[in-house]
Formats: C-alpha cells, structure tokens, sequence
C-alpha cells in the first residue's frame, strides 16, 4: 500500500470520532449499503465524517489493505475498524452500536 494514503487514513481516523469510508456522499449515497450505514449513524444523530472513495480509486484499494476488510462502506469509531453494513447493521439491532458511540 501506498504509504502516503496509508499515514493520510491514519490521520483522518485519528482526527474524527467516528468516520465512514463509502461510496458517495452521507447527502447522497452512492450505494445501498452506503446508505443503510449512513441512515443507521443519523438514525443514532451521531456526527460522523464521510469518505467518498468514489473519487480515488487507490484510496478505495488502500482502505481495503488498510482494513484487511474487502468491501465498502467501512465504519471506524475512535479509530478502531468496526465493520461493514451487515456488521453496523447487527450491531445497531442488538444496542452493541449505540454502547461504543
């Protein structure tokens, strides 16, 4: 991976509470997954940061090594990699979502 987006992803989860890496925008999905995440995080009124890898396509790889995780969208919280939309999505009907944010 370059190690430029490498440091530069690391930056950014280290500058915001709660980001999610997604195809289109927290406005305007690009994805249904995207969207079921993002919908979930206003659902919770959390304030979170929005990465459109749409718009790179060495960021959308280097998510992905980043991670070890191969799909998009990807939510992290402090930092921490939590998981996919079906992840998000588990975790917010069990209450185990609403306990880390």
């Amino acid at each position: 991976m370059n190690n430029n987006l490498h440091e530069a992803i690391t930056q950014v989860l280290n500058e915001h509470e709660v980001v999610l890496f997604m195809k289109g925008t927290p406005e305007a999905p690009a994805c249904g997954f995207s969207a079921t995440v993002v919908n979930i995080l206003n659902i919770l009124k959390v304030k979170f940061v929005g990465i459109n890898i749409l718009e790179d396509d060495d960021l959308r790889q280097a998510i992905k090594d980043y991670s070890d995780w191969p799909t998009i969208p990807q939510l992290y919280i402090k930092a921490q990699f939590i998981g996919g939309c079906d992840i998000v999505r588990e975790m917010y009907e069990s209450g185990e979502l609403q306990q880390l944010i």
